[in-house]
């Protein structure tokens, strides 16, 4: 296949693993790979930019993991701030635009990898244009966003209570501006459930921060600038706002283009990263995935995701085999002190599969209850009625909390019920955990109403 040329369309995660991997496999010889980055960044970490902003990463540098030098000298060519605008899929040409040039081209691809990633929910709310309005969905958001803060602003309000939302909050609050934060849904992370939910509530609120639910931006307001933000019910006055609403599949190109869509709104693609058409991969945010407990095609926005599934990609396209098997949202978050994770599916998910199940949430503590430092941790476990088949789990809790959350994505991902993890051999030692880790207490709990409910049915 000599002579093959490989574009890729996004220089993050997604795309730079891809050509990475493939790069790996075959030679500049054997294979050309041409990366066009809209934005000036490459492989950066997206979710570190809250932190940049609030001031905990001191240099914008440290978030990124190669330069489009560093992706040079592996014979990769990265053009950042070019933008493939179409993809003609029988002429195998993209057309791509040098955003700072002005100057329109096409290109020629034998293999083509969409990884144009996700984009921030921008709904249609007058004056959110404005100066003085910020995104924080890439790392160029996170540098604008920073350099806001540095100048002082007296109070900021945020839209949106989802993960951005709240670590936007805390780098705020930790910079000492007076925040709000509006939020349409009954509950801040409304990937969680609302008893969980009410935790994560209560931890914004005793940072300082004014939180107001179940209430819609009805316009943000201003006069060349943005001064307050209005809702039915009250105007906050505001000259920083922060959108967290949220992302969506980023698949303008793909859909114009005509390259397939699947049912959760992001590009198809079977198990090896390959879509329906000749030549054309995608991976990352823009593409889609199956949820490993409900097997329903899903959409999600993570980069642990969004680099396994360019590693994939990259790997196909490089002469081997592998494939992508699946997700279960596994994710942790942060409010300060507060730490909040969750894996497999929520209770309004399970309702909406038609399961029938059974839930406990237990209260105990990160480190045996007599050592120093021992904080409150509540962990929720839901399993499925009768089989006990682990379904899902949350965990609201102070430092040491989060993390746990693994365990359970492990078991879910093995297919475990609850009685056999009754007696897993987790680790102890009074600085880490009470000799019940919360864990295995949950899952004992669990069990024992998953074996009367078996009993019920006979």
């Amino acid at each position: 296949m000599a002579g093959t040329r490989m574009v890729v369309v996004g220089g993050d995660a997604a795309g730079m693993s891809a050509a990475a991997q493939a790069r790996k496999r075959r030679k500049p010889e054997d294979l050309e790979i041409v990366a066009f980055e809209r934005g000036l960044h490459t492989s950066y970490s997206a979710c570190g930019t809250p932190y940049y902003a609030g001031g905990v990463v001191k240099d914008w540098r440290d978030l990124v993991a190669r330069t489009p030098e560093e992706f040079a000298e592996q014979g990769i060519e990265v053009r950042t701030r070019h933008e493939v605008d179409a993809v003609d899929l029988e002429a195998r040409r993209v057309r791509v635009r040098d955003l700072d040039g002005g100057r329109v081209v096409e290109e020629p691809w034998d293999l083509l990898v969409v990884a144009t990633g996700s984009e921030p929910l921008r709904p249609p709310i007058d004056g959110i244009d404005l100066p003085g309005v910020y995104g924080l969905s890439v790392l160029q958001d996170g540098i604008e966003l920073r350099k806001a803060i540095d100048a002082g602003p007296e109070r900021a309000v945020i839209v949106g209570g989802g993960y951005i939302g709240l670590e936007a909050a805390e780098a705020l609050v930790n910079r000492g501006v007076a925040t709000a934060l509006v939020e349409a849904a009954p509950q801040v992370m409304n990937r969680i459930d609302p008893d969980m939910g009410e935790l994560v509530s209560k931890a914004v609120r005793d940072i300082g921060v004014e939180l107001y639910l179940e209430e819609e931006v009805a316009a943000i307001e201003g006069d060349g600038r943005v001064r307050a933000v209005r809702t039915a019910e009250r105007t906050l006055e505001a000259d920083l706002v922060v959108l967290g609403l949220g992302t969506k599949p980023a698949v303008g190109l793909a859909g114009s283009s005509g390259i397939q869509l699947g049912e959760s709104g992001a590009i198809a693609v079977n198990p090896r990263m390959r879509t329906p058409h000749d030549g054309v991969w995608a991976a990352g945010d823009c593409a889609e995935s199956q949820h490993l407990v409900s097997g329903k095609p899903v959409s999600y926005h993570l980069g642990t995701i969004a680099n396994k599934q360019g590693r994939v990609c990259g790997i196909n396209i490089g002469g081997g085999y592998a494939t992508f098997p699946g997700v279960l949202g596994t994710a942790v978050s942060k409010v300060c002190d507060v730490e909040v994770a969750r894996t497999g599916l929520s209770e309004a998910e399970l309702g909406k599969l038609g399961l029938e199940w059974e839930q406990t949430a237990v209260d105990s503590t990160t480190r045996a209850g007599y050592f120093p430092g021992a904080a409150p941790i509540r962990t929720k476990v839901l399993a499925e009625r009768r089989s006990g088949r682990l379904l899902g789990a949350q965990i609201v809790g102070k430092e040491g909390a989060a993390k746990r959350i693994d365990v359970f994505a492990t078991a879910i991902w093995n297919g475990m019920a609850v009685d056999e993890m009754v007696n897993m051999d987790l680790s102890y030692a009074p600085p880490f955990s009470p000799v019940w880790d919360p864990v295995l207490i949950a899952v004992r709990k669990l069990s024992e109403q998953v074996e009367r409910s078996l009993a019920d049915c006979l």
